[in-house]
């Protein structure tokens, strides 16, 4: 038997990255998988590769920064599959640009808050409301910027501890229905949000040194953290941010 026999997940940000690293692995481990993006035909291609292996997965479209879309989304996974066990929240941005806070566009801010903090609230709110009958596991995507600070990133630094104080809040106010709420803090990962850095070797060099063994994570690395905190194996985690970064956090550069 499968870890996630029976179950049923929603994955946003599905369509590349850690969020279809995560839906492929959910899904081989037998769940059914809703792969959920905005970017319509990358979030088919990974449903499609699911699929063609001979897992379960359907493709919805939402955009995280509208609540109706992410209530439509959590619907979507009613209707087709008939329950809901495994929120993931994972789609995000990191910034438009390298700006300080005094001369970054308000609408940059703006974006960054609706996508990564908004996303995540709705995601939780709606996810939650059909999952109190039967419980469920809610896992969201912070980062390791979440606990420290970097020049020139002040709206994803905010999104992200907003991220980790809502999935402490949310797993007080839900545990009532037997629903936990997680959340995974990631260095840097080898994913397409780091790729406008390959090119200029003084930066990729710096940021590959942020790791203690000196490399990035794989999207791949992260979804195995990912199925371990959705899975029974973790029925008593709750409540925390689960740092996947390489001991990032524990050395002085």
């Amino acid at each position: 038997m499968n870890r996630f026999d029976g179950r049923v997940a929603i994955v946003t940000g599905g369509a590349g990255g850690i969020g279809g690293a995560s839906a492929r692995l959910l899904a081989e481990q037998g769940a059914k998988v809703v792969v959920a993006d905005i970017d319509e035909a990358a979030g088919a291609k990974v449903t499609a590769e699911i699929c063609a292996k001979g897992g379960e997965a359907s493709f919805c479209r939402v955009d995280v920064t509208a609540y109706e879309s992410v209530e439509a989304l959590v619907q979507f996974a009613m209707d087709t599959y008939g329950q809901l066990d495994i929120m993931f929240n994972n789609a995000g941005v990191f910034g438009d640009g390298l700006q300080n806070v005094i001369d970054m566009p308000m609408e940059t801010y703006h974006r960054t808050i609706a996508i990564n903090q908004h996303g995540v609230y709705y995601g939780i709110r709606a996810a939650a409301a059909q999952m109190r009958e039967r419980g469920g596991v809610i896992i969201n995507t912070a980062s390791i910027y979440a606990f420290i600070a970097d020049r020139n990133q002040f709206p994803y630094h905010a999104s992200k501890a907003a991220v980790v104080g809502m999935t402490k809040a949310a797993a007080l106010e839900l545990a009532r229905y037997n629903i936990r709420v997680v959340a995974i803090a990631p260095g840097m990962i080898d994913t397409g949000l780091v790729d406008a850095w390959r090119a200029d070797e003084r930066v990729w060099n710096t940021i590959q040194k942020a790791h203690m063994r000196r490399k990035l994570g794989t999207p791949e690395q992260v979804a195995q953290v990912v199925a371990f905190l959705a899975s029974d194996e973790a029925s008593f985690l709750n409540g925390h941010a689960y740092c996947v970064d390489d001991g990032a956090l524990s050395f002085k550069r």
